[in-house]
């Protein structure tokens, strides 16, 4: 894991000013050892990750993961994944579509045609157009990946459940919240969405979210 994120006090800070609500998210969950966003900066190992754990619950995407793992020796990258065979991935708990996600993930390292090193100049929107042109990416995965693994500042991923789960339930609002309210929240915590999602995913999980 790398440090925090320099933006990481200086967020907090914004935020408590900006939203009474975030406020206190930011005091409940200040300890001397408090768990805040780190990243691994493997974009493979995160790919992988994140393509394993698409619609299944957490608990049941650590179990594949940890399989997945062991098959990888734990050697999760391009070169070990792509001698694996369809067979051996689907033994990890893996479904068709994922093992095909995960293979063309790994040729697509190998060959080139996917170039992580770009995407550090590139726009949020810019970076998930390129992450989601792979299989089995979709901009919630992209997401994610520009969240743990490049620490971008003002990811505001509201296709995720758990967000939403949250708004719901720290702003007091039906569920699903409207459109209109997720959308004042982002421009409220704007450049520092990151931030303040993280926040409100503690809220509803005492289990740091990892990518």
């Amino acid at each position: 894991m790398t440090k925090v994120p320099k933006y990481w006090n200086k967020a907090k800070r914004y935020l408590s000013k900006k939203d009474k609500i975030m406020s206190r998210l930011i005091k409940n969950y200040r300890s001397p050892n408090e768990t805040i966003l780190t990243s691994r900066k493997d974009i493979f190992f995160s790919l992988c990750k994140s393509i394993i754990g698409q619609q299944i619950s957490v608990a049941a995407a650590n179990s594949v993961f940890l399989k997945f793992k062991k098959k990888c020796k734990n050697k999760i990258n391009p070169k070990t994944v792509s001698k694996l065979t369809s067979t051996q991935l689907k033994n990890c708990g893996l479904s068709g579509q994922k093992v095909l996600g995960i293979k063309s993930l790994a040729k697509q390292f190998l060959n080139k045609s996917f170039n992580p090193k770009l995407i550090k100049d590139m726009s949020d929107e810019e970076a998930i157009g390129y992450l989601s042109n792979l299989r089995q990416i979709g901009r919630w995965s992209a997401e994610m990946i520009l969240l743990f693994t490049y620490n971008r500042s003002d990811i505001w991923p509201t296709q995720d459940i758990g967000l939403l789960r949250a708004i719901s339930k720290n702003y007091d609002i039906e569920y699903l919240p409207p459109e209109k309210f997720v959308s004042l929240l982002k421009k409220r915590f704007s450049p520092y969405c990151s931030v303040a999602t993280w926040y409100l995913w503690r809220s509803i999980d005492p289990e740091p979210i990892q990518y």
